[in-house]
């Protein structure tokens, strides 16, 4: 269902430069964030102001593909990605009807090797129960894109060679027997990204990998993200918005 748009406030972007950074918001939890160690959690409040922000300024979120499909069409400049990370049981109850309503796409990249598991890598807390393979078949079905996050949350740098192959190749193939469809996109856990880790994943045959700031290692298979939490809001966004186009290096191909 399409969501209104302020005419007043809309504002039509260009088409992308050449080699400009698409910008992609990384979020992980929808829900309660009173006890939030790692702030990797937003309110349904906040995440539908911080969409309906997107909206006003005539950007719309989507899904990884479409976003950089558009890209290499030489269009999207009003595109967004918009990813969740970590593939936890409240996308489908909370950020899912929120995307509806605002006429948004996403992201979701998932632990096959934690169908219905929690977060027992942050030892902190609070537990977070993922989805099942059930709730992952459920998103997609309703359009969001899957992706790999690997199979068990491991930071992908310090792994062996069999290990690494694990969680990047084997990932993807559980997911695509699970879902019935190609898998295309992967997601460094912790964002802990190296050159032995992208050959990996892209030797895999994923057409795209996200981490959070790769610096030299940018490109199709580490692509910079912008972190967005409870406390960003509108001018917060706006300006983390412009500060990305600024700092971040030309991503050949893109």
């Amino acid at each position: 269902m399409a969501a209104s748009v302020d005419s007043l406030d809309a504002v039509r972007p260009p088409a992308p430069s050449k080699g400009t950074v698409p910008w992609v918001a990384m979020y992980h939890s929808v829900g309660d964030c009173s006890d939030d160690p790692y702030r990797i959690t937003v309110t349904p409040e906040r995440l539908d102001r911080q969409l309906a922000w997107l909206r006003r300024r005539g950007l719309r979120g989507v899904s990884m593909t479409e976003l950089l499909t558009a890209r290499a069409r030489g269009e999207g400049g009003n595109l967004v990605g918009l990813t969740f990370d970590d593939g936890y049981a409240d996308f489908a109850t909370e950020a899912l009807p929120l995307l509806r309503r605002r006429d948004c796409g996403a992201t979701l990249f998932v632990l096959p090797g934690q169908l219905g598991g929690d977060n027992a890598w942050d030892p902190l807390g609070p537990r977070k129960p993922l989805l099942t393979a059930d709730g992952i078949r459920r998103v997609a079905a309703e359009g969001v894109e899957i992706g790999s996050h690997g199979l068990t949350h491991l930071d992908l740098t310090k792994a062996d060679d069999a290990t690494l192959k694990a969680e990047v190749a084997d990932s993807r193939a559980r997911l695509e027997e699970l879902t019935g469809t190609r898998v295309d996109g992967f997601c460094y856990p912790y964002g802990a990204v190296d050159a032995r880790a992208v050959a990996a994943v892209r030797e895999a045959g994923y057409a795209y990998a996200c981490a959070i700031d790769p610096g030299p290692l940018s490109g199709p298979h580490a692509l910079p993200r912008v972190y967005v939490g409870q406390h960003d809001t509108a001018w917060r966004l706006r300006l983390k918005h412009g500060l990305h186009r600024l700092r971040r290096r030309p991503v050949e191909g893109l």
